[in-house]
């Protein structure tokens, strides 16, 4: 087999090694590029733009091409002794055509990515859809299921919802009439019968068509709460498929959790098992991409069969058929969805190269393999999952090799260099739409992904093994996924202390210019780095920054603030409130709805032991999180109110707690506890109150907590009827608070009277941006500010931390990852 050509000496790099040191091939990036560029533009057009786009595109092209096929040849060798003058200029000439033709490379490649987008938005944009979709009409249709249902996560009091992507194949319209076209239509169900679909598989169902977002080619959103009628089987593929990853499922069952839910994200991209623990944590590090179906799945599986097809010293050409077939065979068992065959052709392109010894040929197979994929199906223009998959193979043929090289003139192994640096090419790569989608940037993500090389391979090969008997023979199955289940382990712990380290990621601008920002930064960097001036004074200045910001941040963090007495966790639509203790303890009083928003404040704010959590009523926006308080702490006790409506929430609150053995106590009329500076009294009535507008929220806990010399209030959602009340049951002083932590997250069903009684120096409104609800109140918010108090809102502000000063208190936000400051003297 023909090695990869390598250069002699101590710079001289395994035969085998896909990083070909030769100068890149780029004569197809140029058609690549543009065709992608002009897809994703196209596809926020309208047919008659895109239409004009291409035209326009092609006779630019034909004129360039007519201009440089018209233009003088170059002039024949010029004789011995004669002026050198001719060649020098014939010299000059060869420059501006060879950059005329990638000229006209790229601008077909607009015209292809803006024909084949427009032919779709004629489908996408027919009349007769939109107008449905804009009234929202009843309809039944007949379906084709184009990817795996997918589970949305949800509060716990309402039934899960699906997400699936579907193909048109019949449209039942309201008057009787039909309609046939290939529109692409996202299904939004609630039926349990909706998850055990199939790609491939026919269906009829009915509901309410709605408009899409826009920016890809869904037609229309098609919400159904009716559950699905399958016509005939899928086909065999789907079937084989769906029976492996429900064998690979039933042996990681017996796996501890977040090995057992980690494992079918790597080996299939399925997880709907995966702990929303590890989900988070692997995102915080910038490993996410571990738990979806790339090239690097594909590159794994097939490279296995590369290396042990040479280890019998087959040819070039059976090599390549072993790793056909094995392509085949994982994507089969990986299901043959778009993203599927798009992370298998992705994969696959290195590794042909490869196999057939030439690696200099993978980055214009790659091209070829955008422009195709761009051309048949324009949607993938607009896939975060496409980007990433086409940066990383990017990153990994244009940067790695020569980073592996610095490394190897530096005395590095050579597998160890490439180890080093295939992860952080890969991330640089990404590292802009990463940036784009998350609004921050990792500091970890290298190192973390870097540690995690050795258990990845190990994992997903066992993982596959796992899969494949669990078909034959399943008690093997369950044995060899207990043997993947310790790299799994090790993929667990690394993200864990990732997440967990202070100023683990950056902020950063999100959307499209943050993307923009940060190739920009990253490019100038790359460039920058090749003159050795700019790589010492950037260390310098990197040592610098670091030498005075770690040991500030660890000494006297800027968060939480010090003297902090309350802060709002901003946790979207709902409530998380923590006092503290003592450094590292806290009181939490509710868990907001998302288990990852509550645990990210926490971790913010250095929280590590919870020795009370408080449950002021049992609302989804109130304990949907309560696992979040549990991840890496321990828990004292859980305190709950003594109406235990809704039952869900109760039963989760209930069930979280049973599973760590924490215990569990309804709270009685005239309890308080103390620990350090902190004191907590409960002020509700002996009797509930029934009758009203919602007794749970009517009966929620109400506190006063005093934390060193600052009086807060906490008012769960109480609404006008409690407030009134203990307005009139307590005595003035008993309701009067430095802080009002305002109830049912600043609803207009406030009790003036008691606003006034409390009369707060600082309000704390938690409640989630643009929510429906319309909370708060502008009339509230108002009524506030006119009392001269400092309103501070989660929506606006993120998490809000009130400081006791020796002035008085002074209030301290952190929004969009930033620390801002402002005073309020007590009284005001």
């Amino acid at each position: 087999m023909r090695a990869a050509r390598a250069p002699a000496g101590p710079d001289q790099v395994a035969p085998a090694s896909v990083l070909t040191s030769d100068p890149p091939d780029l004569r197809l990036a140029g058609i690549a590029v543009a065709t992608w560029l002009s897809a994703l533009a196209t596809l926020h057009l309208t047919v008659t733009r895109a239409a004009v786009l291409a035209v326009v595109a092609a006779l630019l092209a034909a004129a360039l091409a007519g201009h440089l096929l018209r233009a003088p040849r170059t002039p024949s060798p010029r004789p011995p002794g004669a002026s050198s003058r001719p060649a020098n200029m014939a010299l000059r000439q060869i420059a501006p055509a060879r950059y005329g033709w990638v000229g006209v490379a790229v601008l077909l490649g607009v015209v292809c990515g803006a024909t084949a987008t427009g032919a779709r938005l004629v489908v996408r944009d027919a009349e007769v859809l939109r107008e449905l979709a804009a009234e929202r009409a009843r309809v039944s249709v007949e379906l084709v299921v184009r990817d795996d249902p997918r589970a949305l996560r949800g509060p716990a009091n309402r039934p899960a919802m699906f997400l699936l992507r579907a193909e048109l194949v019949r449209l039942d319209r309201p008057d009787g009439s039909h309609l046939r076209a290939p529109a692409r239509l996202l299904v939004l169900a609630s039926d349990p019968h909706w998850q055990g679909l199939l790609p491939g598989q026919r269906l009829t169902a009915t509901g309410r068509l709605q408009e899409p977002q826009g920016g890809d080619l869904t037609a229309a959103v098609l919400s159904t709460n009716a559950a699905p009628l399958t016509h005939g089987e899928p086909s065999w593929a789907q079937r084989a498929a769906g029976s492996l990853r429900a064998g690979l499922q039933r042996a990681c069952a017996p796996l501890p959790p977040a090995q057992g839910g980690l494992l079918p994200g790597l080996v299939v991209g399925d997880t709907s098992r995966l702990t929303e623990e590890v989900e988070q944590d692997f995102r915080d590090t910038g490993m996410t991409h571990l738990n979806a179906v790339s090239g690097s799945n594909v590159a794994l599986v097939v490279g296995l069969v590369l290396l042990l097809a040479r280890w019998a010293r087959a040819g070039p050409w059976v090599a390549a058929a072993l790793c056909a077939v094995a392509l085949v065979g994982f994507v089969i068992l990986v299901r043959p969805s778009p993203s599927v065959v798009r992370a298998a052709t992705m994969g696959a392109i290195g590794l042909a190269a490869l196999a057939l010894g030439r690696p200099r040929a993978a980055l214009p197979a790659l091209a070829a393999g955008i422009t195709v994929l761009v051309v048949l199906d324009p949607a993938l223009a607009a896939d975060a999952g496409f980007a990433l998959s086409v940066l990383a193979t990017s990153g990994l043929l244009l940067l790695a090799p020569g980073w592996r090289d610095a490394l190897r003139r530096r005395g590095v192994p050579a597998g160890l260099a490439e180890a080093l640096v295939i992860p952080a090419a890969a991330q640089v790569a990404c590292g802009p739409v990463v940036a784009a989608i998350s609004a921050n940037v990792s500091l970890v993500a290298v190192p973390a992904n870097l540690l995690a090389v050795p258990a990845i391979a190990p994992a997903t090969v066992l993982g596959v093994i796992a899969a494949a008997l669990s078909a034959v023979w399943p008690p093997g199955a369950e044995f060899v996924a207990w043997l993947a289940s310790w790299p799994a382990w090790w993929l667990v712990t690394v993200a864990r202390y990732g997440a967990g380290i202070p100023a683990g990621t950056l902020p950063w601008p999100g959307g499209v210019l943050g993307g923009l920002l940060l190739a920009a930064v990253t490019v100038i960097l790359l460039i920058g780095f090749r003159h050795r001036t700019f790589r010492r004074s950037t260390l310098v200045v990197v040592l610098a920054v670091a030498a005075g910001a770690i040991p500030v941040r660890l000494l006297a963090p800027g968060w939480p603030a010090s003297g902090w007495v309350v802060t709002a966790c901003a946790v979207g639509q709902g409530d998380a409130i923590v006092l503290p203790v003592a450094p590292g303890r806290a009181v939490v009083v509710d868990a907001g709805p998302e288990a990852a928003a509550v645990d990210g404040c926490l971790r913010r704010l250095g929280v590590r032991e919870v020795p009370l959590l408080v449950v002021s009523h049992f609302h989804a926006d109130h304990v949907a999180g309560v696992d979040g308080v549990f991840r890496n702490r321990r828990v004292g006790t859980v305190l709950t109110p003594q109406w235990h409506e809704p039952a869900a929430g109760r039963a989760q609150v209930t069930e979280v707690a049973s599973r760590a053995r924490v215990p569990v106590a309804p709270v009685t009329p005239g309890w308080s506890w103390r620990d350090g500076s902190l004191t907590l009294e409960l002020l509700n009535a002996a009797a509930p109150l029934r009758g009203t507008r919602s007794d749970p929220n009517n009966n929620s806990l109400v506190l006063a907590a005093t934390v060193g010399a600052v009086r807060v209030l906490l008012t769960g959602d109480a609404e006008s009827e409690q407030q009134r009340e203990l307005l009139e049951r307590l005595p003035a002083d008993s309701l009067r608070a430095d802080v009002l932590k305002v109830a049912h997250h600043g609803s207009a069903y406030q009790d003036l009277g008691f606003l006034d009684a409390v009369g707060p120096s600082v309000a704390l409104v938690s409640a989630g941006v643009d929510n429906s609800y319309g909370h708060p109140s502008p009339v509230i918010v108002d009524r506030l500010r006119g009392l001269g108090v400092r309103v501070l809102r989660t929506d606006l502000d993120g998490d809000a931390t009130v400081v006791q000063r020796p002035d008085g208190l002074a209030v301290v936000t952190r929004g969009a990852g930033r620390a801002r400051h402002g005073s309020r003297r007590r009284g005001g």
